[in-house]
Protein backbone atom coordinates (compact mmCIF):
# COMPACT_ATOMS: atom_id res chain seq x y z
CA UNK A 1 0.00 0.00 0.00
CA UNK A 2 1.34 3.44 -0.95
CA UNK A 3 2.10 6.09 1.64
CA UNK A 4 0.93 9.45 0.33
CA UNK A 5 2.04 12.98 1.06
CA UNK A 6 -0.97 15.25 0.45
CA UNK A 7 -1.03 19.02 0.75
CA UNK A 8 -3.84 19.81 3.24
CA UNK A 9 -4.22 23.33 1.85
CA UNK A 10 -5.53 22.08 -1.50
CA UNK A 11 -5.82 18.29 -1.37
CA UNK A 12 -3.19 17.73 -4.06
CA UNK A 13 -0.88 14.74 -3.82
CA UNK A 14 2.76 15.77 -3.42
CA UNK A 15 4.48 12.37 -3.53
CA UNK A 16 3.77 8.67 -3.11
CA UNK A 17 6.04 6.12 -1.45
CA UNK A 18 5.82 2.35 -1.36
CA UNK A 19 5.66 0.86 2.13
CA UNK A 20 8.69 -1.19 3.11
CA UNK A 21 8.27 -4.92 2.80
CA UNK A 22 8.57 -7.01 5.95
CA UNK A 23 11.93 -8.27 4.71
CA UNK A 24 13.19 -4.73 4.17
CA UNK A 25 12.11 -3.84 7.71
CA UNK A 26 14.04 -6.79 9.12
CA UNK A 27 17.12 -5.65 7.22
CA UNK A 28 16.84 -2.18 8.76
CA UNK A 29 16.49 -3.67 12.25
CA UNK A 30 19.59 -5.79 11.60
CA UNK A 31 21.49 -2.68 10.49
CA UNK A 32 20.40 -0.85 13.66
CA UNK A 33 21.53 -3.77 15.83
CA UNK A 34 24.92 -3.83 14.14
CA UNK A 35 25.24 -0.06 14.49
CA UNK A 36 24.49 -0.20 18.24
CA UNK A 37 27.31 -2.66 18.85
CA UNK A 38 29.85 -0.04 17.78
CA UNK A 39 27.99 3.24 18.38
CA UNK A 40 27.62 2.67 22.13
CA UNK A 41 31.41 2.85 22.36
CA UNK A 42 31.74 6.08 20.37
CA UNK A 43 33.20 8.75 22.69
CA UNK A 44 30.67 11.21 24.01
CA UNK A 45 32.72 14.09 22.65
CA UNK A 46 32.34 12.72 19.11
CA UNK A 47 28.56 12.29 19.53
CA UNK A 48 28.39 15.90 20.74
CA UNK A 49 30.33 17.06 17.69
CA UNK A 50 27.82 15.37 15.39
CA UNK A 51 24.90 16.76 17.39
CA UNK A 52 26.21 20.31 17.10
CA UNK A 53 26.69 19.84 13.37
CA UNK A 54 23.09 18.63 13.17
CA UNK A 55 21.96 21.81 14.93
CA UNK A 56 23.96 23.91 12.48
CA UNK A 57 22.42 22.17 9.46
CA UNK A 58 18.93 22.74 10.87
CA UNK A 59 19.67 26.44 11.31
CA UNK A 60 21.26 26.79 7.88
CA UNK A 61 18.42 25.01 6.05
CA UNK A 62 15.50 26.29 8.13
CA UNK A 63 13.50 27.70 5.22
CA UNK A 64 13.74 24.56 3.08
CA UNK A 65 12.85 22.24 5.96
CA UNK A 66 9.99 24.48 7.10
CA UNK A 67 8.54 24.40 3.59
CA UNK A 68 8.42 20.59 3.70
CA UNK A 69 6.59 20.73 7.03
CA UNK A 70 4.02 23.24 5.81
CA UNK A 71 3.37 21.45 2.53
CA UNK A 72 2.82 18.11 4.27
CA UNK A 73 0.77 19.04 7.35
CA UNK A 74 -0.37 22.61 6.82
CA UNK A 75 0.93 24.68 9.71
CA UNK A 76 1.73 28.32 8.88
CA UNK A 77 5.21 28.65 7.42
CA UNK A 78 6.42 31.04 10.11
CA UNK A 79 5.44 28.47 12.75
CA UNK A 80 7.25 25.73 10.82
CA UNK A 81 10.42 27.83 10.81
CA UNK A 82 10.22 28.20 14.58
CA UNK A 83 9.73 24.45 14.92
CA UNK A 84 12.92 23.72 12.98
CA UNK A 85 14.90 26.20 15.06
CA UNK A 86 13.54 24.68 18.26
CA UNK A 87 14.91 21.32 17.12
CA UNK A 88 18.33 22.93 16.89
CA UNK A 89 18.04 24.12 20.51
CA UNK A 90 17.34 20.55 21.63
CA UNK A 91 20.40 19.29 19.76
CA UNK A 92 22.60 21.92 21.38
CA UNK A 93 21.12 21.33 24.84
CA UNK A 94 21.99 17.64 24.81
CA UNK A 95 25.37 18.22 23.18
CA UNK A 96 26.19 20.64 26.01
CA UNK A 97 24.63 18.70 28.90
CA UNK A 98 24.91 14.99 28.11
CA UNK A 99 28.20 14.61 29.97
CA UNK A 100 26.61 16.01 33.13
CA UNK A 101 23.47 13.89 32.81
CA UNK A 102 25.38 10.69 32.04
CA UNK A 103 28.05 11.15 34.68
CA UNK A 104 28.22 8.25 37.17
CA UNK A 105 26.46 9.07 40.46
CA UNK A 106 28.45 8.19 43.55
CA UNK A 107 26.39 6.68 46.39
CA UNK A 108 27.81 6.74 49.95
CA UNK A 109 27.91 3.18 51.32
CA UNK A 110 30.48 1.13 53.23
CA UNK A 111 31.87 0.12 49.81
CA UNK A 112 32.71 2.05 46.66
CA UNK A 113 29.24 2.34 45.12
CA UNK A 114 27.90 4.26 42.18
CA UNK A 115 25.23 4.29 39.48
CA UNK A 116 26.24 4.36 35.84
CA UNK A 117 23.92 5.08 32.92
CA UNK A 118 24.08 2.61 30.04
CA UNK A 119 22.14 2.80 26.75
CA UNK A 120 19.45 0.17 26.18
CA UNK A 121 19.88 -0.42 22.44
CA UNK A 122 17.37 0.07 19.61
CA UNK A 123 14.52 2.41 20.51
CA UNK A 124 11.40 2.41 18.32
CA UNK A 125 9.82 5.85 18.05
CA UNK A 126 6.21 6.11 16.84
CA UNK A 127 5.65 9.80 16.19
CA UNK A 128 2.73 12.07 15.15
CA UNK A 129 2.26 14.59 12.37
CA UNK A 130 1.39 17.76 14.30
CA UNK A 131 4.99 18.74 15.09
CA UNK A 132 6.66 16.46 12.55
CA UNK A 133 10.21 17.64 13.31
CA UNK A 134 10.03 18.68 16.97
CA UNK A 135 8.33 15.51 18.20
CA UNK A 136 11.11 13.47 16.61
CA UNK A 137 14.02 15.65 17.69
CA UNK A 138 12.96 15.82 21.32
CA UNK A 139 13.41 12.05 21.33
CA UNK A 140 16.25 11.82 18.82
CA UNK A 141 18.70 14.21 20.51
CA UNK A 142 18.78 12.58 23.97
CA UNK A 143 18.56 9.04 22.56
CA UNK A 144 21.56 9.42 20.24
CA UNK A 145 23.62 11.36 22.76
CA UNK A 146 23.01 8.56 25.28
CA UNK A 147 24.41 5.96 22.88
CA UNK A 148 21.11 4.41 21.83
CA UNK A 149 20.12 3.96 18.19
CA UNK A 150 16.64 4.59 16.83
CA UNK A 151 14.04 3.51 14.31
CA UNK A 152 11.35 6.05 13.41
CA UNK A 153 7.84 5.10 12.38
CA UNK A 154 6.45 8.53 11.55
CA UNK A 155 2.82 9.43 10.82
CA UNK A 156 1.82 8.28 7.35
CA UNK A 157 0.94 11.80 6.15
CA UNK A 158 4.44 13.23 6.70
CA UNK A 159 6.79 10.80 4.91
CA UNK A 160 8.93 13.55 3.41
CA UNK A 161 9.56 14.97 6.88
CA UNK A 162 10.56 11.52 8.09
CA UNK A 163 13.02 10.96 5.26
CA UNK A 164 14.44 14.46 5.63
CA UNK A 165 15.22 13.84 9.30
CA UNK A 166 17.06 10.61 8.49
CA UNK A 167 19.08 12.43 5.85
CA UNK A 168 19.94 15.24 8.27
CA UNK A 169 21.24 12.78 10.87
CA UNK A 170 23.49 11.05 8.35
CA UNK A 171 24.80 14.34 6.97
CA UNK A 172 25.68 15.43 10.51
CA UNK A 173 28.11 12.52 10.71
CA UNK A 174 26.25 10.00 12.82
CA UNK A 175 27.25 6.44 11.81
CA UNK A 176 25.16 4.52 9.30
CA UNK A 177 22.26 2.72 10.96
CA UNK A 178 22.08 4.82 14.11
CA UNK A 179 18.87 6.52 12.97
CA UNK A 180 16.59 5.11 10.28
CA UNK A 181 13.11 5.91 9.03
CA UNK A 182 10.67 3.07 8.50
CA UNK A 183 8.08 3.93 5.85
CA UNK A 184 5.59 1.32 7.01
CA UNK A 185 1.88 0.99 7.64
CA UNK A 186 0.40 1.01 11.13
CA UNK A 187 -0.31 -2.73 10.93
CA UNK A 188 3.43 -3.41 10.60
CA UNK A 189 4.36 -1.72 13.88
CA UNK A 190 3.36 -4.72 15.99
CA UNK A 191 5.90 -6.96 14.26
CA UNK A 192 8.66 -4.37 14.65
CA UNK A 193 8.04 -3.95 18.36
CA UNK A 194 7.89 -7.73 18.80
CA UNK A 195 11.37 -8.17 17.34
CA UNK A 196 13.66 -9.20 20.20
CA UNK A 197 16.31 -6.71 19.05
CA UNK A 198 14.01 -3.76 19.86
CA UNK A 199 14.74 -2.68 23.43
CA UNK A 200 12.04 -0.07 24.07
CA UNK A 201 9.39 2.12 22.47
CA UNK A 202 8.24 5.72 22.73
CA UNK A 203 4.96 6.93 21.29
CA UNK A 204 3.39 10.35 20.97
CA UNK A 205 -0.12 10.14 19.62
CA UNK A 206 -3.73 9.29 20.30
CA UNK A 207 -5.09 7.42 23.30
CA UNK A 208 -6.08 4.35 21.22
CA UNK A 209 -2.59 4.16 19.74
CA UNK A 210 -1.10 4.51 23.20
CA UNK A 211 -3.26 1.72 24.57
CA UNK A 212 -2.20 -0.61 21.76
CA UNK A 213 1.53 0.14 22.02
CA UNK A 214 1.52 0.20 25.81
CA UNK A 215 -0.31 -3.12 26.03
CA UNK A 216 2.06 -4.83 23.62
CA UNK A 217 5.15 -3.37 25.29
CA UNK A 218 3.86 -4.54 28.67
CA UNK A 219 3.25 -8.05 27.34
CA UNK A 220 6.76 -8.12 25.88
CA UNK A 221 8.21 -6.57 29.07
CA UNK A 222 9.77 -3.70 27.17
CA UNK A 223 10.15 -0.16 28.44
CA UNK A 224 7.65 2.30 26.99
CA UNK A 225 7.02 6.03 27.23
CA UNK A 226 3.64 7.38 26.15
CA UNK A 227 2.78 11.02 25.51
CA UNK A 228 -0.89 11.08 24.57
CA UNK A 229 -3.69 13.62 24.36
CA UNK A 230 -4.58 16.56 26.52
CA UNK A 231 -7.49 18.82 27.37
CA UNK A 232 -5.54 21.50 29.14
CA UNK A 233 -7.33 24.04 31.35
CA UNK A 234 -6.59 27.76 31.13
CA UNK A 235 -7.68 29.27 34.46
CA UNK A 236 -8.17 33.02 34.89
CA UNK A 237 -8.81 34.48 38.33
CA UNK A 238 -9.76 38.11 39.21
CA UNK A 239 -6.22 39.20 40.15
CA UNK A 240 -4.81 38.22 36.76
CA UNK A 241 -3.35 40.68 34.27
CA UNK A 242 -6.48 40.42 32.14
CA UNK A 243 -5.04 42.03 29.01
CA UNK A 244 -2.12 39.61 28.89
CA UNK A 245 -4.30 36.65 29.86
CA UNK A 246 -6.75 37.24 27.00
CA UNK A 247 -4.01 37.84 24.45
CA UNK A 248 -2.26 34.66 25.54
CA UNK A 249 -5.51 32.67 25.67
CA UNK A 250 -6.12 33.23 21.95
CA UNK A 251 -2.55 32.18 21.11
CA UNK A 252 -2.77 29.19 23.43
CA UNK A 253 -5.91 27.87 21.74
CA UNK A 254 -4.74 28.50 18.16
CA UNK A 255 -1.11 27.40 18.38
CA UNK A 256 -0.35 25.01 15.52
CA UNK A 257 -3.84 25.75 14.14
CA UNK A 258 -5.23 24.29 17.36
CA UNK A 259 -3.60 20.90 16.76
CA UNK A 260 -1.42 20.56 19.83
CA UNK A 261 -1.72 18.30 22.84
CA UNK A 262 -0.65 21.17 25.13
CA UNK A 263 -2.87 23.80 23.52
CA UNK A 264 -5.31 25.36 25.99
CA UNK A 265 -8.71 23.85 25.29
CA UNK A 266 -10.91 24.60 28.32
CA UNK A 267 -11.06 28.17 29.61
CA UNK A 268 -12.20 28.48 33.22
CA UNK A 269 -12.85 32.12 34.09
CA UNK A 270 -13.89 33.67 37.39
CA UNK A 271 -17.46 35.02 37.41
CA UNK A 272 -16.56 38.65 38.14
CA UNK A 273 -14.35 38.94 35.04
CA UNK A 274 -16.08 36.35 32.86
CA UNK A 275 -18.19 38.69 30.70
CA UNK A 276 -15.22 40.91 29.80
CA UNK A 277 -13.05 37.86 29.10
CA UNK A 278 -15.70 36.23 26.91
CA UNK A 279 -16.30 39.34 24.81
CA UNK A 280 -12.64 40.05 24.20
CA UNK A 281 -11.65 36.40 23.75
CA UNK A 282 -14.32 35.93 21.07
CA UNK A 283 -13.12 39.10 19.33
CA UNK A 284 -9.58 37.74 19.43
CA UNK A 285 -10.63 34.44 17.91
CA UNK A 286 -12.60 36.28 15.22
CA UNK A 287 -9.47 38.27 14.35
CA UNK A 288 -7.36 35.20 13.66
CA UNK A 289 -6.49 35.07 9.97
CA UNK A 290 -7.26 31.72 8.35
CA UNK A 291 -5.73 30.96 4.98
CA UNK A 292 -2.77 29.88 2.90
CA UNK A 293 -0.13 28.55 5.31
CA UNK A 294 2.66 29.63 2.95
CA UNK A 295 1.80 33.30 3.60
CA UNK A 296 3.45 34.94 6.62
CA UNK A 297 0.30 36.83 7.57
CA UNK A 298 -1.68 33.60 8.12
CA UNK A 299 -2.42 32.71 11.76
CA UNK A 300 -4.31 29.44 11.19
CA UNK A 301 -3.70 27.07 8.32
CA UNK A 302 -5.63 24.01 7.23
CA UNK A 303 -6.07 21.05 9.54
CA UNK A 304 -3.82 18.16 8.63
CA UNK A 305 -6.38 15.77 7.12
CA UNK A 306 -10.03 15.74 6.01
CA UNK A 307 -10.76 13.23 8.77
CA UNK A 308 -9.72 15.72 11.45
CA UNK A 309 -12.14 18.28 10.01
CA UNK A 310 -14.92 15.69 10.01
CA UNK A 311 -14.25 14.74 13.63
CA UNK A 312 -14.07 18.35 14.81
CA UNK A 313 -17.30 19.23 13.00
CA UNK A 314 -19.04 16.24 14.60
CA UNK A 315 -17.82 17.26 18.06
CA UNK A 316 -19.09 20.83 17.66
CA UNK A 317 -22.49 19.56 16.48
CA UNK A 318 -22.65 17.13 19.42
CA UNK A 319 -21.88 19.95 21.84
CA UNK A 320 -24.68 22.10 20.42
CA UNK A 321 -27.12 19.20 20.53
CA UNK A 322 -26.20 18.73 24.19
CA UNK A 323 -27.01 22.38 24.96
CA UNK A 324 -23.88 24.39 24.19
CA UNK A 325 -23.97 27.73 22.35
CA UNK A 326 -21.65 28.82 19.56
CA UNK A 327 -20.31 32.33 20.16
CA UNK A 328 -18.33 32.42 16.92
CA UNK A 329 -17.38 30.02 14.12
CA UNK A 330 -18.58 26.45 14.34
CA UNK A 331 -18.36 25.46 10.67
CA UNK A 332 -15.93 23.94 8.20
CA UNK A 333 -14.90 26.49 5.61
CA UNK A 334 -16.10 26.26 2.01
CA UNK A 335 -13.59 25.58 -0.75
CA UNK A 336 -10.41 23.60 -1.19
CA UNK A 337 -8.40 22.46 1.79
CA UNK A 338 -9.10 21.23 5.31
CA UNK A 339 -10.11 24.53 6.90
CA UNK A 340 -12.26 25.02 10.02
CA UNK A 341 -13.41 28.33 11.49
CA UNK A 342 -11.96 29.50 14.82
CA UNK A 343 -14.75 28.55 17.18
CA UNK A 344 -15.83 29.40 20.74
CA UNK A 345 -18.37 27.28 22.63
CA UNK A 346 -19.99 28.13 25.92
CA UNK A 347 -22.38 26.23 28.13
CA UNK A 348 -21.04 22.78 27.26
CA UNK A 349 -22.79 20.50 29.79
CA UNK A 350 -20.43 18.62 32.07
CA UNK A 351 -22.58 15.55 31.52
CA UNK A 352 -22.05 15.55 27.74
CA UNK A 353 -19.63 13.24 25.96
CA UNK A 354 -17.81 16.06 24.19
CA UNK A 355 -16.99 17.68 27.55
CA UNK A 356 -14.64 14.78 28.25
CA UNK A 357 -13.07 14.64 24.78
CA UNK A 358 -10.04 16.37 23.31
CA UNK A 359 -10.86 18.95 20.61
CA UNK A 360 -7.95 18.87 18.15
CA UNK A 361 -8.47 22.06 16.20
CA UNK A 362 -9.22 25.77 16.79
CA UNK A 363 -12.26 25.19 19.03
CA UNK A 364 -12.38 26.58 22.58
CA UNK A 365 -14.80 25.78 25.42
CA UNK A 366 -15.55 28.55 27.94
CA UNK A 367 -16.74 27.91 31.51
CA UNK A 368 -17.81 30.42 34.17
CA UNK A 369 -16.55 29.49 37.66
CA UNK A 370 -17.56 31.02 40.99
CA UNK A 371 -14.26 30.63 42.80
CA UNK A 372 -10.90 28.88 42.81
CA UNK A 373 -12.40 25.72 44.32
CA UNK A 374 -14.71 25.31 41.34
CA UNK A 375 -11.94 26.16 38.89
CA UNK A 376 -9.68 23.44 40.28
CA UNK A 377 -12.54 20.94 40.40
CA UNK A 378 -13.44 21.49 36.73
CA UNK A 379 -9.80 21.58 35.68
CA UNK A 380 -9.29 18.13 37.22
CA UNK A 381 -12.61 16.77 35.93
CA UNK A 382 -11.08 15.21 32.83
CA UNK A 383 -9.51 11.90 31.85
CA UNK A 384 -6.42 13.83 30.78
CA UNK A 385 -3.60 15.25 32.85
CA UNK A 386 -1.01 16.83 30.60
CA UNK A 387 -0.56 20.46 31.65
CA UNK A 388 -2.33 23.61 32.78
CA UNK A 389 -1.99 27.37 32.51
CA UNK A 390 -3.28 29.47 35.41
CA UNK A 391 -3.48 33.22 35.72
CA UNK A 392 -3.45 34.87 39.12
CA UNK A 393 -1.18 37.25 41.04
CA UNK A 394 -2.38 35.95 44.41
CA UNK A 395 0.44 33.91 46.06
CA UNK A 396 -2.00 31.73 48.01
CA UNK A 397 -3.96 30.91 44.86
CA UNK A 398 -0.74 30.15 43.02
CA UNK A 399 0.34 27.69 45.71
CA UNK A 400 -3.01 25.90 45.61
CA UNK A 401 -2.94 25.64 41.83
CA UNK A 402 0.59 24.22 41.82
CA UNK A 403 -0.23 21.60 44.45
CA UNK A 404 -3.80 20.66 43.50
CA UNK A 405 -3.91 20.61 39.70
CA UNK A 406 -3.61 17.02 38.47
CA UNK A 407 -1.21 17.27 35.55
CA UNK A 408 2.41 16.96 34.50
CA UNK A 409 3.13 20.71 34.32
CA UNK A 410 1.65 23.93 35.68
CA UNK A 411 2.48 27.28 34.09
CA UNK A 412 1.56 30.33 36.15
CA UNK A 413 0.88 33.53 34.18
CA UNK A 414 2.41 31.96 31.09
CA UNK A 415 1.41 29.77 28.16
CA UNK A 416 2.30 26.10 28.34
CA UNK A 417 5.30 25.19 26.17
CA UNK A 418 7.87 22.42 26.01
CA UNK A 419 11.49 23.24 26.79
CA UNK A 420 14.55 20.97 26.42
CA UNK A 421 15.63 21.95 29.93
CA UNK A 422 12.39 20.79 31.60
CA UNK A 423 10.67 17.39 31.87
CA UNK A 424 7.66 17.00 29.58
CA UNK A 425 4.82 14.50 29.99
CA UNK A 426 1.54 13.83 31.69
CA UNK A 427 -0.47 11.63 34.02
CA UNK A 428 -3.83 9.84 33.80
CA UNK A 429 -4.86 9.24 30.16
CA UNK A 430 -2.21 11.68 28.95
CA UNK A 431 0.35 8.93 29.32
CA UNK A 432 3.39 8.13 31.42
CA UNK A 433 7.10 8.72 31.41
CA UNK A 434 8.89 11.92 30.51
CA UNK A 435 10.63 13.47 27.54
CA UNK A 436 13.29 16.20 27.53
CA UNK A 437 15.70 17.28 30.31
CA UNK A 438 17.71 14.73 32.28
CA UNK A 439 14.49 12.86 33.11
CA UNK A 440 13.71 12.29 29.44
CA UNK A 441 17.23 11.15 28.61
CA UNK A 442 17.24 8.63 31.46
CA UNK A 443 13.97 7.00 30.39
CA UNK A 444 15.96 4.90 27.91
CA UNK A 445 19.03 4.26 30.02
CA UNK A 446 19.86 1.40 32.35
CA UNK A 447 20.54 2.77 35.84
CA UNK A 448 23.19 0.18 36.61
CA UNK A 449 24.26 -0.16 40.24
CA UNK A 450 27.95 -0.90 40.72
CA UNK A 451 29.40 -1.95 44.09
CA UNK A 452 33.11 -2.59 44.57
CA UNK A 453 33.94 -4.13 47.90
CA UNK A 454 36.76 -2.61 49.85
CA UNK A 455 40.08 -4.45 50.17
CA UNK A 456 39.34 -5.65 53.72
CA UNK A 457 36.40 -7.68 52.43
CA UNK A 458 33.52 -5.80 54.06
CA UNK A 459 30.11 -6.52 52.55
Amino acid sequence: MAIESINPANGKTLRRFDSLTDEAVREKIALAAEAFRTYAAVPLEHRALCMRKLAAILEHETDDLATIITLEMGKPLHAARLEVLKCATACRYYADNAARILAPESIPTENHSYVRWDPLGIILAVMPWNFPFWQVFRFLAPALMAGNVALLKHASNVPQCALSIESLVRRAGFPRGTFQTLLIEARQVEAVLADERIAAVTLTGSEPAGRAIGAQAGWLIKKSVLELGGSDPFIVMPSADLDLAIETAVKARCVNSGQSCIAAKRFLVADEIYDVFESRFVAGMDAMRVGDPMKDETDIGPLATPRIVDELEAQVKAAVQAGARILTGGERMIGDGNYFEPTVLTGVPRTSAVYREELFGPVAMLFRVQNLNEAIAIANDTPFGLSASAWTRDPAEQQRLVSELQCGAVFLNAMVASDPRLPFGGIKHSGYGRELSAAGMREFLNAKTVVIASANGSK
